[in-house]
């Protein structure tokens, strides 16, 4: 029987089953009743041993020459390359590939140190398959804590980290350490004359202490929320109604100073509380909006009645001086003269005083005959 390999082929030649050795590129013939028979592979690749163990084909020289064999124990991964440039992740037993048209080089990594920075280039890092690694991101303003099996390794501070999930369960709880905002709203709180209202206000904190907050706080806003919640009713409690409204923000300073005492309890930094509004009942609010408008108008009452005192003060002065002064009052005259002629368009005069005498006595009330057409 004839054979034709090619180039990039190779055979392997075969005696009732067992192999003989290694067939390069050529003409080949073999009488396959004297049991003989050809496997023809590509030389590309991984290797098809045609169920072959590799064992039996690497006694041969001119097989083992091409080939690259590498066994992968448990504790290692191999990384295959390529003429240089990363090509695939083999998590082995065993990686048998054709070393001849191509420059194949597999590297072994090990990963049972969670630590991907230490075993592989950085560049490799984002190329690898994401079942094999755990990939954690540290904001701005956060912390992240390390945990290897449940247990605390090491706090990570902004950046982001490469670990091998193998061998070690790795976990991160990532915190927020900027300043956050906690909304407590619809608060309904008795007064101590028995009016309901209600409150609501805002609480700023930031973490202080992750590390025991893991231990000893499920759920730190949940808990400030409630230890808010106490504070306020507490406090806003004692006063009447008059006196809360009169010292709104004294409340939110009353209350910031009593959850400060409590700060080590919450592994929180209190920084601030406020009240953001007071909410009053629908009858309160309208006897409330009652009182407001009397006052009002009580003040512009006020405000009116003293200029009014002003006006008729300045009127009484003006007098005194006209009286005293009858160049001053002879100006005044003329002033309202002046006033009548630019609103009169034909003024007609009887009798035989000067045009200035009998306007002047229009203007003091004496009797003149003047007729003005309308």
């Amino acid at each position: 029987m004839k054979y034709i390999i090619r180039e990039q082929e190779c055979g392997y030649l075969l005696k009732n089953g067992v192999f003989v050795r290694l067939l390069t590129a050529g003409k080949y013939r073999y009488m396959a009743r004297l049991g003989y028979d050809v496997k023809i592979v590509s030389m590309t690749g991984s290797v098809d041993t045609c169920g072959i163990p590799a064992e039996i084909l690497m006694r041969d020289l001119s097989f083992a020459s091409r080939v690259i064999l590498t066994d992968i124990p448990d504790t290692c991964l191999g990384i295959r390359f390529v003429n240089d440039a990363f090509k695939e992740v083999l998590n082995g037993p065993r990686a048998l590939y054709w070393n001849v048209f191509e420059k194949v080089e597999i590297r072994l990594t090990d990963i049972s140190n969670p630590y991907m920075e230490g075993s592989l280039p950085r560049i490799y890092l984002d190329l690898m398959p994401v079942k094999y690694y755990k990939k954690i991101a540290v904001k701005d303003g956060e912390l992240g804590l390390l945990y290897f099996d449940g247990r605390l390794e090491k706090r990570l501070p902004q950046g982001v980290y490469y670990f091998w999930n193998y061998g070690k369960e790795v976990t991160c709880k990532i915190f927020n350490l900027k300043m956050q905002q906690l909304e407590i709203s619809g608060q309904e709180i008795l007064t101590a004359d028995k009016v309901g209202i209600r409150l609501n206000a805002v609480c700023a904190y930031r973490i202080s202490d992750p590390e025991r907050l893991v231990q000893t706080i499920e759920g730190a806003s949940a808990q400030l929320y409630t230890a808010s919640q106490l504070c306020l009713r507490e406090y806003v409690g004692q006063f009447r109604l008059d006196e809360l409204l009169a010292q709104k923000e004294e409340i939110g300073r009353a209350v910031c100073a009593a959850l400060k005492e409590k700060e080590s309890e919450f592994c929180v930094e209190i920084l601030g509380f406020g009240i953001k509004d007071v909410i009053l009942p629908g009858e309160i609010r309208e006897i409330m909006n009652t009182v407001l408008v009397a006052e009002k108008k009580a003040q512009a009452n006020v405000i009116m009645r003293r200029e009014e005192v002003a006006s008729t003060r300045s009127l009484l002065n003006t007098a005194r001086l006209m009286d005293e002064n009858k160049t001053l009052l002879r100006l005044k005259e003329m002033e309202y003269l002046e006033r009548i002629c630019d609103k009169v368009g034909t003024i007609t005069l009887n009798g035989g005083n000067s045009l200035l005498e009998q306007l002047s006595q229009l203007t003091t009330g004496q009797n003149a005959s003047a007729g003005v057409p309308g």
